[in-house]
């Protein structure tokens, strides 16, 4: 409806005839005819502009296409309200009378007089012509209800048929009726933000591009292109629906130019129409997100004086942005911290998933008997705490059967509530305990809003990864949801974890001894591993890694022994042996390294 525009008041019989309609069909016809009665107050609306004040002839061409394409939304819906406008009839009757045209024809032409009443007795203040054809109108419009509510009391009863319900109508093209425009199979998932004068929209699409790698756009920008591209002067003035359609039209060419694009976001959403238009193309593929805060705090966030801010809201709120509330996915009440604030725009942009995961037991494991006995313990512990605690796993060596007595640590992921942290503390005191001196226990604890909000360190997020590629866990609860790493955000998280890794390394070579053999080791086979995933290789096991880091562009053969020589002089305290050629191609790997960098 456009605005102050009457309603649409159906007959009575009409009315009593969709009430018994299944909800479904009678909500689908509801919507189709109050769509349909709002797009012919547009055309009334439409029309006027191009007849009334001096327009340009660009301006002019403006209105022609908008009133082609509202006849091309009218037609639509009548036949979408026909679809079940048709289901009263009664198939029995094939002999029966035709009538001339369908009931959906007949409700357009109720709304257009309904219109017609309307504006006339607006005009009847001013008017003495429009005054005297008041009462004409109104009584046509009784003839017309009286007229609709006979013919529904005959198609019911079977004494009248209906034409088809197709009109096969051409707006705006010569050749075929205007399809509907689709998202592109590119286009997966697009964040429209909205909401009123320092909301904090901005800000929220910022954060969205630099963290989730979303290409960011506006929303004027979309429609100017568009607007250049179709030759249209202002492509604000054009019906809701032809605005959704050129958004939906930019957005395609965008995905469609940037294939490895997942995600976009569009701001900043002031029209409640438009955008309801868009989200009825496009579906769940938009998701609409309002940034609520009160009134003060935007001032205060602002920084400006509060009639400035005031001044802005009114001119946004002119435009239905404060409405776009009620019809969003998502609200966020935007006066809490950054980290809530980020947190929930994460699980936005990138929803954590219902996982698969392998569960084994740790006999399976290739541990020793003392190590997998005290394991099983701490599993049926945790397991016992569930749902508190929401997945344990152990990671690393366990998990690809390389795990060697003496040498290897037991890393242990555990997923649980804050509120069970202090159950899971006993439980690993236990482990601890039952473990003796038979392994290192080294413990990560983290809580499933952690993951879902994606406050990962690189380590978390690849062991993450690797568990959803099937590597086991020991334990983990029914309809448990965890973020989904790819291996391009797997390999971005390697650049930022390296500079780490080789700081530390270079730290170990300084002390290089028979007491930092292990660690040093352990970090040159990192050091190799995140330089590999950087180039989408992805081995495992220390020695394939070192085998694969050794065929780098420009690095010669790293010659260390293999993991069970190390290992054994570690366990035996013949570090000497091991230790000078495990320098030596450390030094070579950070000599490569700086070279690369140097470059």
């Amino acid at each position: 409806m456009t605005q102050n525009s009457p309603p649409l008041v159906l007959p009575s019989g009409l009315s009593r005839a969709i009430a018994a309609l299944q909800d479904k069909d009678r909500h689908r016809l509801d919507d189709a005819v109050t769509r349909l009665h709002t797009v012919n107050g547009r055309l009334w609306d439409t029309e006027d502009r191009v007849r009334g004040a001096l327009l340009s002839a660009a301006q002019v061409a403006d209105c022609k296409r908008e009133i082609d394409q509202l006849n091309a939304e009218r037609n639509v819906l009548a036949e979408r309200a026909d679809e079940v406008l048709g289901s009263l009839a009664d198939a029995g009757r094939a002999d029966a009378p035709l009538h001339t045209e369908t009931l959906a024809s007949v409700v357009d032409r109720l709304s257009v007089l309904t219109l017609r009443i309307w504006h006339t007795e607006r005009a009847a203040a001013r008017d003495e012509l429009a005054r005297r054809r008041v009462p004409a109108l109104h009584g046509q419009r009784e003839e017309l209800c009286a007229a609709l509510d006979a013919l529904v009391s005959d198609v019911v009863s079977g004494r009248r048929r209906l034409p088809v319900l197709a009109r096969f109508k051409l707006y705006g093209r010569d050749d075929v009726a205007p399809a509907e425009i689709k998202p592109s199979r590119h286009l997966r998932r697009v964040l429209a933000f909205g909401g009123l004068s320092e909301c904090g929209k901005s800000t929220s699409a910022e954060f969205v591009q630099r963290t989730c790698g979303a290409q960011r756009l506006k929303i004027g920008f979309l429609l100017r292109q568009a607007a250049h591209r179709e030759g249209l002067a202002d492509p604000y003035a054009l019906s809701a629906r032809r605005q959704a359609e050129l958004l939906l039209g930019e957005l395609n060419r965008f995905a469609d130019a940037h294939v490895d694009t997942w995600l976009f976001t569009i701001e900043s959403v002031h029209d409640d129409a438009s955008i309801a238009e868009l989200k009825q193309l496009m579906g769940d593929t938009l998701q609409l997100v309002y940034l609520d805060a009160s009134f003060a705090v935007r001032v205060e966030r602002s920084g400006t004086p509060a009639q400035a801010v005031a001044a802005k809201d009114e001119i946004k709120m002119s435009r239905g942005a404060h409405q776009v509330a009620a019809l969003a996915d998502h609200v966020i009440d935007n006066t809490g911290s950054i980290a809530a604030l980020r947190a929930r725009l994460r699980r936005i942009a990138a929803p954590p998933a219902t996982t698969a995961l392998r569960v084994a037991t740790p006999y399976g494991l290739g541990l020793p008997a003392a190590v997998a006995s005290a394991t099983a313990d701490f599993s049926d512990t945790v397991r016992a705490y569930s749902p508190g605690v929401r997945l344990a796993a152990l990671t690393g060596s366990p998990g690809e059967r390389s795990w060697i007595a003496g040498w290897s640590d037991l890393d242990l992921l555990v997923i649980a509530e804050h509120e069970a942290i202090g159950r899971v503390h006993k439980a690993l005191e236990q482990y601890r305990t039952a473990l003796g001196g038979a392994a290192s226990l080294g413990p990560t604890l983290v809580t499933p809003g952690e993951l879902t909000a994606q406050r990962l360190t690189p380590r978390v997020a690849f062991v993450l990864h690797q568990l959803q590629q099937g590597s086991p866990v020991l334990h983990a609860a029914s309809g448990l949801e965890l973020p989904t790493t790819s291996r391009d955000e797997l390999a971005l998280t390697a650049v930022r974890e390296l500079p780490q890794v080789i700081l530390t390394m270079r730290r170990l070579r300084a002390d290089a001894g028979p007491t930092t053999l292990r660690q040093l080791y352990k970090h040159l086979v990192l050091a190799c591993r995140l330089v590999l995933r950087e180039h989408n290789q992805w081995e495992s096991g220390p020695d394939r890694i070192l085998a694969a880091a050794s065929r780098m562009p420009g690095l010669t053969v790293l010659s260390v022994p293999c993991l069970a020589e190390i290992s054994s002089a570690w366990r035996d305290g013949d570090t000497d042996r091991a230790l000078k050629p495990l320098v030596a191609a450390v030094d070579q790997f950070l000599t490569w390294y700086a070279a690369q960098l140097a470059a």
